[in-house]
């Protein structure tokens, strides 16, 4: 579950969503549990592309918004008690936020390519099924 790619993502979306609403000590603290899911998620990212896995896209943008969301938790933790919020903690999440959405727009944009051996496939006649039968026979 702390490897999950969705876990930092909806951590970084409760934590923009608890700022917005004015719940600074909720932002913190869920900003706080998204470093160790976002390092998680960044570092299974990385072990996928070490494996031969095609997960580069994803290893980037995951060490990225790890970075903006280690940025978004300092900025927020160094504001001092009852004043406004960094506006720079609330762009870290943001790109945060984008990079962790990049790889699923990549995937939907992405045209699916169905290779020559699938498309040239044809079904057997019913003689040629007989025919093969009877060599296995």
């Amino acid at each position: 579950m702390l490897g999950s790619r969705l876990l930092p993502l909806v951590l970084a979306a409760a934590a923009l969503s608890a700022e917005a609403a004015g719940l600074a000590g909720l932002a913190l603290w869920l900003g706080l549990l998204m470093v160790p899911a976002a390092a998680a998620a960044a570092f299974v990212a990385v072990s996928d592309v070490l494996e031969g896995r095609p997960a580069l896209l994803r290893a980037v943008t995951s060490g990225f918004a790890l970075a903006l969301v280690v940025l978004a938790s300092a900025a927020r933790e160094n504001v001092a008690t009852g004043s406004a919020v960094s506006p720079v903690a609330t762009w870290a999440l943001v790109f945060a936020l984008l990079a962790y959405a990049t790889p699923f727009v990549v995937w939907v944009v992405h045209p699916v390519h169905v290779s020559q051996k699938a498309r040239s496939r044809r079904r057997l006649r019913r003689a040629e099924v007989d025919e093969l039968l009877s060599r296995a026979a």
